[in-house]
Parts: C-alpha cells; sequence; structure tokens
C-alpha cells in the first residue's frame, strides 16, 4: 500500500508532565498501530469511539474512554483517504474507487459501495444518505442501506473535492426545498462550486468567483449561506438558493485549506500559516492567530480554546477571544491531518501514522464568541431569503 513512514507498533502509554502555558503539552498516549500516515480522524456523535482512515489501507477503531485499538477494518485494496464515524456504523472511502460501510461492534464490513471510477475523495453521511465526492468529477448519493447510487451529480469539470448537505428542515424560509430533498454543495479543482437538488441531481446553481481549486467548504444552513475557501487565498460567501455572491474575504497570502464556523464567526486555516477569525456576516477579520511555521492544516473550535494543526507536526491552543497561545503539542514528526477533542482529552492525527492524545485540562473554558450586532441596513442575504421562499427552485 502507499504510505509515509510511520511508527509502527502498538498503543504506547506515555506520561509526562503537564506543560506550561504556552509550552509543551501532556502527552496521555501515543497509538501507534497504523502503518502509514493517517489521512483522516472521526469521533462518534456519542462520543465513545473514534475512527482512523490510513495510507496503509486500512481504518482502526479506538475506545476514548482508554485509547484502545478495538478493531481493525480490513479490504480496502488501496489507502483510505477519508472516513466517517456514527454510533452504529462506521464509513471509509478510498483511492481503491470504493466506500464501505462497517459494523462497529465486530469491525466486519457491511457493504461496499462500487460505482466511482476514480479516487473517493470525501464522504458525508446525512438524513439516511450517504453522499461522495470524486476525482472522476462527480458526487453521489447512495441509499445507506441498500449500498446502492440513488443519484449521480455531473457537471463539474475536474475533481470533486468537498461536500456539504442541508436538509429541507435546516432551509427555513425556503419551503420549495422540500420537494428537491435538500441541497448538496461541491467544491472542485475547477475553481467552483455548484449546489445541486438531491432528488432530480439537477445543478441548481453554480457558483463562480474563484479563480483557484475550492479546498474547503461549511454551510450556514439558517441562512442559506455557504462558505469556500480556495488556493487563491481567498474565502467567499454564497446564498446557496439564489446563487449570488455576498462577500469576499481577501486578507490570507496564501491556500485555503480549512474552515470552521462559530456562532458568526468563520475561522480560516490557511497556507500563509495563520488563522484568521472573520465576522460572517460581513467578512471583517477581527483576529488573527500567528505562531505556525508551515500551513495550517486543521482547526476545532471548543469552548473557547481554537485547537490548530500544522505542516510543522505542532498542535496548539489559542484563546479564541484573544488570540493568546496558551499551549503547544509537540512530538508529531509529520504534518498533522485532523484533530478532534473531547471530554478535555485532544487528539490528533498525522502523517506520521501514529494518533495522539493529549491532556487539554487547565485551559480555560470559554463561552463561544458572541454574534456580531447586526447593522443598521440589512444585507443583502435577507432580501434573497425573503424572495426565494416565494418561488420554486429551476435548474441552472
Amino acid at each position: 500500500m502507499p504510505g509515509r513512514p510511520s511508527v509502527a507498533g502498538r498503543s504506547l502509554l506515555v506520561s509526562r508532565p503537564a506543560g506550561r502555558m504556552g509550552g509543551g503539552g501532556s502527552a496521555l498516549r501515543v497509538c501507534a498501530d497504523h502503518r502509514g500516515g493517517i489521512n483522516w480522524l472521526s469521533l462518534s456523535p456519542d462520543g465513545q469511539r473514534l475512527l482512523t482512515g490510513s495510507e496503509d489501507g486500512t481504518a482502526r477503531l479506538w475506545s476514548t474512554a482508554d485509547g484502545q485499538c478495538c478493531a481493525l477494518l480490513q479490504g480496502h485494496e488501496s489507502y483510505v483517504t477519508f472516513c466517517q464515524l456514527e454510533d452504529e456504523a462506521a464509513f471509509t472511502c478510498s483511492a481503491d474507487h470504493t466506500i464501505r460501510k462497517w459494523d462497529v461492534r465486530t469491525g466486519q464490513c457491511l457493504q461496499v459501495f462500487r460505482g466511482h471510477t476514480s479516487i473517493v475523495n470525501r464522504i458525508l453521511v446525512a438524513n439516511n444518505q450517504l453522499f461522495s465526492s470524486s476525482y472522476d468529477r462527480t458526487a453521489r448519493a447512495w441509499s445507506v442501506d441498500k449500498g446502492q447510487v440513488a443519484q449521480e451529480f455531473r457537471g463539474h469539470r475536474n475533481c470533486v473535492l468537498t461536500l456539504a448537505y442541508s436538509a429541507p428542515w435546516d432551509l427555513p424560509g425556503a419551503p420549495c426545498t422540500e420537494e428537491v430533498g435538500g441541497l448538496l454543495v461541491t467544491g472542485s479543482t475547477d475553481g467552483t462550486a455548484k449546489v445541486w437538488q438531491v432528488a432530480s441531481g439537477c445543478c441548481h446553481q453554480t457558483l463562480r468567483g474563484h479563480t483557484g481549486a475550492v479546498l474547503c467548504l461549511v454551510l450556514d444552513t439558517p441562512s442559506h449561506t455557504a462558505f469556500t475557501g480556495s488556493t487563491d487565498a481567498t474565502i467567499r460567501a454564497w446564498d446557496i438558493l439564489s446563487g449570488e455572491q455576498l462577500r469576499v474575504f481577501r486578507e490570507h497570502q496564501g491556500s485555503v485549506i480549512c474552515l470552521e464556523l462559530v456562532n458568526r464567526h468563520v475561522y480560516s486555516g490557511s497556507a500563509d500559516r495563520t488563522v484568521k477569525c472573520w465576522l460572517a456576516d460581513t467578512g471583517e477579520c477581527v483576529r488573527t492567530f500567528a505562531a505556525h511555521r508551515h500551513s495550517v492544516s486543521a482547526l476545532r473550535y471548543h469552548a473557547g480554546t481554537l485547537f490548530t494543526g500544522s505542516g510543522d507536526a505542532r498542535a496548539r491552543a489559542f484563546d479564541a477571544q484573544s488570540g493568546a497561545l496558551q499551549r503547544v503539542f509537540r512530538g508529531h514528526a509529520f504534518v498533522i491531518n485532523c484533530i478532534q477533542v473531547h471530554e478535555q482529552v485532544l487528539y490528533t492525527a498525522s502523517h506520521d501514522g501514529a494518533l495522539r492524545l493529549w491532556d487539554v485540562r487547565g485551559l480555560p473554558c470559554a463561552p463561544p464568541p458572541r454574534p456580531a450586532a447586526p447593522a443598521r441596513s440589512r444585507s443583502r442575504l435577507f432580501s434573497n431569503k425573503v424572495g426565494c421562499a416565494a418561488a420554486p427552485l429551476q435548474p441552472a
């Protein structure tokens, strides 16, 4: 299997002195069972398990109670690109062009989803449907129970990288979406994002404006807004019902790699080695988090703390309100690809093949940032919400 250098072996319990604020974090455990880089890390909704997908072609389930590996998921014929963990089932996708569904208790493969003709990049399980994106320029919707393609979304001119889904009931003021089964938003290396009617497979809107690949996106479903990050160093906000570009966030100096949306604040990690915090409603940059020595590859907001993972092989904790660096977590040998936080433990997954558990006790727990006060003049977003409710969706 293709892979990167790793520390192969068993889960290791490592006790270290608690670090000072701004110093090294305390590693609770190093889980080094994978023999290739870990590409993604998913936490189950109930918080009891973690799922890692690796370049060694396997996925592993871990207990959050003790950090032990509880199941090895084998069957893919190439590296695992992404994974999602639900309470009852695990889902993985791979460069072998397939998606697999697994029983979380036994580790048995329950279903193989076949149909893509190239690497499957991302998967998303929502509303009893499985969505996928691929290098074959398509996205697909599958029946989770039957393993069959329910819909195929064709129209991108290059690889489809990222996905987001909005269910009909997540779109207040737009009852016309009920008949189309919700909306799927996709981002591609062709520089566009597209909004699809799930039931029909029709493209509802094409979001044009980026001059580089769309690497990441997040949805704010109550306001019908998508935020996309690109290699053109910008973030753009879009009304997914009208297709209108609402605003452009321009202060990054490198590709925007990851996004996090928290209570009307957008956090963006970039190849320019910074994270920025923006007001979602205005596009104003209100804070820059600088301390990284390489690209910022992962973000996670938790209880007033912004956790970041970087190509410099370190994770960091920042006070989300002030931007002050609170702690640095050292120990990985390669880029950190994904992070999760659960009950005072930070989980980091890296291209070095290790899953590391860190003690984050002692970091202050603050409430999320308050939403920005609304401007006196309503934005055009408000007008679009009202106007679209009266008109049915039409294919673009």
